[in-house]
C-alpha cells in the first residue's frame, strides 16, 4: 500500500515501515475475500489499528511526540496533568485511592499525575494501566520509571479489564481511537459504508449497501438528513463504557477527548462526518493510506457516551470544554506560580497553557466528561461551565 496521488505531499514510508503496511494490507484483503467481499469499516479500522505485530498500535513505530504522527496534551504540557491530578485528590479525599488508566500513550499522563499527586499528599495506593499494545506499554513503564521513579512499584499493567473495580477510571483520547460504523444516507435510505479490495488488490476502496440491523437501528434515531450525509456511528465505544460502567462499584469515569453533544454532532452542516487520519503531523481523511502507518480517529459523539454509562448504572456527574476544567482544576494558578519574569521557566509553560485554553487550539473541542457511582460531592472540574444539559 503506497501514498495514493492526491495525498503525494506526505512523507514516505522507510523501506521497513512500508513493508510493514504492505503485510497488514495483504492480512486485511485476505480476511475481505474470507468474508465474502467485503467487511465492516469499523473491522478494517480494528486491523488498521490493532492487529498483532502489525497495526499503528501494535507495531513499533513512535506515534506520539514531536517524532511521531501528533501529539496529546500530556506530551504537550505537565500542565495538563497537574490539573487533572487536582480532580483525582479531590476524591482521593473521598476515599478513591485506585486509579485506573485505559490506552496510557506514552505514559507522561500517568508519570506527571502520580508526581503531582505525591506532592499533594494524596499518591495512589496503586495506579493500573490497561494497555493493548504491547509497544506503548514497554514506553509507559521507560517514561515512569525515568520521571516517577520512586512511585512505579505503584503502577501495574492489566491485559484485561477486572471483574469489578472501585476508584478512578481515567481515558485521554481513548473513544476516538475505538472502531466505528460509517453510514451515509441517500434517497431517504440508511446505508453503511463497508470496506472492499480494489479489483482484487490490496487496496481498498469503499462498497455502501445496507445498514446492518443495529446500525440501521441506531441511525434512525439520530433523524439524520435524507440524503448525501456521511457520518460515524460509534458502537465499539459505547459498549466499552456500557462495560466500565458496569464494573465500577463506587467511582468516577473521567474522559477527555475531541468530540459534540448529539445534535452537534449530527447537524445538517457536518454532512462529511469526522473521520480523521494523522501520519507525521498531517492530518488527512483517507483512511486507506499508508494502511498501519497512521492513526485512524472519529469524534466523540459525547450524549451516547452518557447514554451508554446510563445503561451500565453509572450516572452523569459532569460535562463541559477542556478549557473550562483545567481552569476549575487551577491550571490558572498553577501558572500564576512561576514568576514572570523568569521567562526561562514561564514562556514555554505560558504558550503551552494557551495551546490547552484556547478556542483556536483544544480548549473548546476537547472536552472532558465525568460518569460515576455513589458519588455526592460535585467534581471540582466541573464547579463552573457545566454544560450537561447539552447532551
Amino acid at each position: 500500500m503506497i501514498i495514493p496521488p492526491h495525498l503525494a505531499h506526505l512523507p514516505p514510508p522507510s523501506p521497513e515501515a512500508q513493508a510493514v503496511s504492505d503485510q497488514l494490507s495483504a492480512l486485511i484483503a485476505q480476511e475481505i475475500n474470507a468474508a465474502g467481499g467485503w467487511i465492516s469499516f469499523a473491522r478494517y479500522m480494528e486491523l488498521a489499528l490493532y492487529a498483532p505485530g502489525l497495526g499503528y498500535y501494535s507495531a513499533g513505530s513512535r506515534k506520539l511526540g514531536s517524532s511521531g504522527d501528533f501529539v496529546t496534551a500530556p506530551e504537550m504540557s505537565p500542565l495538563f496533568a497537574r490539573c487533572i491530578a487536582r480532580q483525582l485528590a479531590q476524591l482521593h479525599r473521598d476515599g478513591l485511592r485506585t486509579i485506573l488508566e485505559i490506552g496510557a500513550g506514552s505514559g507522561a499522563l500517568a508519570a506527571e499525575v502520580l508526581l503531582a499527586l505525591e506532592i499533594l499528599g494524596c499518591a495512589p495506593d496503586s495506579y493500573l494501566i490497561l494497555e493493548v499494545s504491547g509497544d506503548l506499554r514497554e514506553r509507559q513503564k521507560a517514561t515512569i520509571a525515568q520521571r516517577a521513579p520512586a512511585l512505579l512499584d505503584r503502577v501495574h499493567w492489566l491485559d484485561i479489564l477486572p471483574g469489578k473495580f472501585e476508584g478512578v477510571i481515567l481515558a485521554n483520547e481513548v473513544l476516538d481511537a475505538t472502531p466505528s460504523r460509517i453510514v451515509t444516507t441517500c434517497a431517504g435510505e440508511i446505508l453503511e459504508a463497508y470496506v472492499q479490495c480494489f479489483h482484487q488488490s490490496e487496496s481498498f476502496i469503499w462498497y455502501e449497501t445496507r445498514a446492518s440491523e443495529e446500525v440501521h437501528r441506531v441511525a434512525e434515531s439520530m433523524k439524520l438528513p435524507d440524503d448525501d450525509y456521511w457520518t460515524e456511528i460509534n458502537l465499539t465505544a459505547r459498549a466499552l463504557v456500557t462495560s466500565l460502567a458496569r464494573l465500577l462499584t463506587r467511582g468516577v469515569m473521567l474522559f477527555i477527548d475531541y468530540g459534540f453533544p448529539a445534535r452537534e454532532f449530527y447537524h445538517l452542516q457536518r454532512g462529511g462526518g469526522t473521520l480523521m487520519c494523522h501520519y507525521r503531523h498531517h492530518a488527512h481523511d483517507d483512511p486507506f493510506a499508508v494502511v498501519g502507518l497512521q492513526d485512524i480517529t472519529t469524534h466523540v459523539d459525547f450524549s451516547a457516551v452518557a447514554a451508554a454509562a446510563h445503561a451500565g448504572g453509572a450516572e452523569l456527574l459532569g460535562y463541559t470544554t477542556q478549557a473550562q476544567f483545567l481552569i476549575n482544576c487551577g491550571i490558572t494558578e498553577l501558572l500564576s506560580a512561576i514568576p514572570a519574569s523568569d521567562t526561562h521557566a514561564y514562556a514555554p509553560l505560558a504558550a503551552q497553557a494557551q495551546k490547552l485554553l484556547s478556542p483556536a487550539e483544544m480548549g473548546e473541542l476537547f472536552k472532558v466528561i465525568a460518569l460515576g457511582k455513589h458519588i455526592n460531592a460535585p467534581l471540582l472540574g466541573f464547579t463552573r461551565g457545566d454544560k450537561s444539559h447539552t447532551l
